[in-house]
């Protein structure tokens, strides 16, 4: 068991509201510069201002939506399995992709839920894979006795 995090409905909370910080920063400076760009000459710095304050709250809360999901769901999946490993994570993605799409029928459900667990075994598998290379840097080495070195000469 992780305890490094805080229980799990605190940390759907702090998972929401982080989400939707990184979704409103994201968004700020994609729409900043789209409104840039997407404005006439005089009217660039305005533009910009527009479409920072329309667009960028609803990307923000977009993304709040998915991380207060997805962590909602990583807290039951726990909870049930009595397991911390990666499947907790493919399981919530599958369960969050499926309820985000709910609105649009069975398979929009089927296909944004299989699509979603996809995407978080790749996140997984990579990190993984990334530990297990970095864990490679800090092997320690049985040192070589001196009897041995001088046998080897």
């Amino acid at each position: 068991m992780d305890h490094s995090r805080d229980p799990c409905p605190w940390v759907t909370v702090s998972d929401f509201g982080g989400a939707f910080c990184m979704g409103s920063i994201g968004g700020a400076i994609w729409h900043g510069i789209k409104g840039f760009r997407n404005s006439p000459r005089g009217e660039r710095r305005i533009g910009a201002i527009t479409s920072l304050k329309a667009r960028a709250p609803v990307l923000g809360g977009n993304f709040g939506v998915w991380g207060g999901l997805y962590s909602t769901f990583d807290c039951a999946v726990k909870g049930i399995r009595q397991k911390e490993d990666p499947w907790n994570a493919i399981i919530s993605g599958f369960f969050t992709g499926g309820a985000l799409a709910v609105r649009g029928g069975a398979r929009a459900m089927r296909n944004n839920a299989i699509g979603c667990a996809v995407l978080l075994a790749v996140i997984e598998g990579v990190g993984i894979a990334f530990s297990r290379m970095m864990a490679e840097n800090t092997r320690l080495e049985v040192p070589i006795h001196p009897s041995e070195k001088a046998a080897a000469s």
